[in-house]
């Protein structure tokens, strides 16, 4: 599974400067309804749980990440929000106290690339087939019975270079390879090179990411992409 260690210390530098829109990725979270209990799967440093937790409808929410670097950043940026926990933990492995009623990834665990007019197809971060079915199956023990699984749209990933906002080089270069691809991350200041993280990604085209999701009894719920940040899914 994906290790983002190395990438740790910069992250949300690399985040906050134009990669994600926080507010807009809450906003479409909760379109649907007020949801009371929610669990991120791959928190990070915890930037949506941070947008989230302002939310006032959201009663208890739960962040989980496998990197422990990245969740002690978390822990420092949502210490003075009681109704947050976060925890350390392996999705094939997952073991929770509680079943919620939103389940979420963007851009952590599972996520979706739509390209064009193409169909959506599931990027995972864990690169064996076997553990992709061990971590569905282990979430599917935490969804309540109607609950929601959105997973994260993105658009399609190339490579490119920019100045992000202290004023280091960020760049990225995509290998592709038989079950996925590799994506070599890069951060540099002034020509010294500061860091380097590389994360290989398993692909699934849309109809055997139906067949897996619906095998752990994650149904997708058909409706019109545009204008959306996610895929739904509903517990059934």
């Amino acid at each position: 599974m994906g290790d983002y260690t190395n990438m740790s210390a910069y992250y949300d530098a690399i985040m906050t400067s134009g990669y994600y829109d926080y507010k807009s990725i809450v906003d479409n979270l909760l379109e649907h309804e007020p949801y009371q209990h929610v669990l991120e799967i791959g928190c990070g440093t915890g930037l949506i749980l941070e947008e989230l937790a302002k939310r006032k409808h959201v009663t208890s929410i739960m962040g989980v990440d496998l990197t422990q670097s990245m969740l002690s950043i978390a822990q420092e940026r949502l210490s003075g929000l009681p109704n947050v926990r976060l925890s350390n933990q392996d999705v094939t492995q997952l073991t929770l106290d509680k079943q919620y009623d939103l389940v979420f990834s963007y851009g952590g665990v599972w996520y979706f690339v739509i390209d064009g007019d193409n169909e959506p197809f599931l990027v995972s971060h864990i690169p064996d087939a076997d553990a992709n079915e061990k971590g569905f199956e282990h979430l599917s023990k935490y969804v309540n019975h109607g609950g929601t699984l959105l997973l994260g749209i993105q658009g399609p990933h190339f490579d490119y270079e920019k100045v992000i906002s202290n004023g280091m080089t960020y760049s990225q270069k995509i290998d592709h390879c038989e079950d996925g691809f590799i994506k070599h991350y890069y951060l540099a200041d002034k020509g010294n090179n500061l860091m380097a993280q590389t994360v290989h990604y398993r692909t699934y085209d849309f109809a055997s990411s139906q067949k897996l999701l619906k095998s752990h009894g994650f149904e997708y719920q058909k409706e019109s992409h545009k204008g959306k940040l996610f895929l739904r899914f509903k517990k059934i």
